[in-house]
């Protein structure tokens, strides 16, 4: 298997004459760089993946993340950098001889062939024998569970079928390198649960690197080793999925990671006798222990912030001359939980409300317009900058 290294990487889309804006449309608009030599989608991307390591991409549309594994592929020219595979330098390789393999967003499978076909094919151009490829397909359809679907056509298949099909015809290669370009955009909600599972049941059977691409922050917790967030072509964060979601670096990372995302407020940071507490309306509440060590590490003075705090990790309070007032706009019902949208602060603010205690005695939702004084733990407040949105700990 495969270390792959990225050095600086950098890729630059060239000017192109601009097109005459048709009536009534609107521009695309683009936080990413623009320089002399075009505009810049990936810059300085730098990133070491461990042989057998399970590394995710992740961040919104246009951020660069699948430019980033079509550069790795061959796919795509890197315009500045340096890509090693197994040792190799890989800039110039042809993708043929670079030992990877990539699973489409779109399957990509050939209609006209059975799935044995599609999954022999790559094996065939390299003129593996018969008896080789046929071994080979048996094992990729027996680990998939497809077995049954090889003498099918991918017309016959459902979408979690056929995209079993295309990791089948990746796997076959026993690649060095297994890159996935968001291949469980085009599945419905339980069959992207079904594929995750899936994949990783996938990941402890075969012996390969894997680079995978996605938009779908749940995806990327619950399938990374470690996780890559981009945003305009940057990495905002490189770190485990218990890391990026405990310790964001910043305020786009912190809203990115987490489902339903941090809610953010304009606090205070005070210092009284050398300890650190946050001030929002009525609450005031002071840091844990490793907060207030990392700050004083980094010798933090108080003034504004942005606090930010994850619904789950907000609690109803009892007595609301010491916490934030905030008024109930919707209750959304979630099964075994209630988000409450609370009007705080001047801001849309999340609250997570358990249906249900240990003992099985419900908890009445709140009246739409009703009062819902609230505060947070010492341990769970994040602090930003204001100004920079840099997590002020990290």
């Amino acid at each position: 298997m495969a270390e792959v290294i990225l050095k600086n990487i950098k890729k630059v889309y060239p000017h192109q004459e601009p097109a005459k804006k048709k009536k009534g449309s609107e521009e695309k608009k683009t936080n990413l760089q623009i320089t002399d030599e075009g505009v810049l989608a990936v810059q300085e991307f730098s990133l070491n993946i461990a042989d057998k390591e399970f590394i995710v991409l992740v961040g919104p549309s246009g951020c660069g993340k699948s430019t980033t594994l079509r550069m790795v592929a061959g796919l795509e020219e890197i315009s500045g950098g340096e890509l090693y595979i197994d040792g190799k330098l890989m800039n110039d390789v042809a993708p043929k001889d670079r030992d990877i393999a990539m699973v489409f967003q779109n399957y990509a499978l050939y209609p006209h062939m059975t799935v044995r076909e599609n999954m022999a094919f790559p094996l065939k151009l390299k003129k593996y024998p018969k008896e080789e490829i046929r071994k080979r397909v048996d094992q990729a359809a027996e680990v998939l569970g497809i077995t049954e679907y090889l003498d099918r056509k991918p017309k016959a298949l459902s979408g979690g079928q056929r995209q079993r099909v295309a990791i089948g015809r990746a796997i076959v290669r026993e690649p060095k390198v297994l890159l996935m370009d968001e291949p469980l955009s085009n599945l419905d909600a339980k069959l992207r649960n079904q594929m995750r599972a899936e994949i990783i049941k996938l990941r402890q059977r075969i012996d390969t690197t894997f680079i995978y691409v996605t938009h779908d922050q749940t995806e990327a917790m619950t399938l990374g080793d470690r996780i890559v967030i981009m945003k305009d072509g940057v990495i905002q964060q490189i770190g485990t999925p218990q890391e990026v979601f405990d310790h964001p670096t910043n305020l786009f990372v912190a809203g990115f990671i987490g489902t339903p995302q941090m809610n953010f407020f304009d606090a205070e940071l005070v210092k009284e006798d050398g300890r650190y507490a946050v001030v929002l309306e009525n609450a005031r509440v002071e840091l844990s222990e490793a907060k207030q060590a990392n700050l004083a590490r980094k010798q933090v003075q108080p003034g504004p912030i942005t606090l930010g705090v994850r619904p789950e990790h907000i609690s109803l309070a009892g007595d609301a001359s010491q916490a934030v007032r905030g008024t109930v706009d919707v209750a959304e019902m979630m099964g075994s939980a209630v988000h409450l949208h609370v009007d705080a602060c001047g801001r849309d603010t999340i609250v997570i409300l358990q249906t249900m205690d240990l003992q099985g005695a419900g908890h009445p939702i709140p009246a739409t317009g009703s009062a819902l004084p609230f505060t947070f733990g010492g341990n769970v407040a994040h602090v930003f900058d204001r100004e920079t949105g840099r997590n002020l700990e990290v």
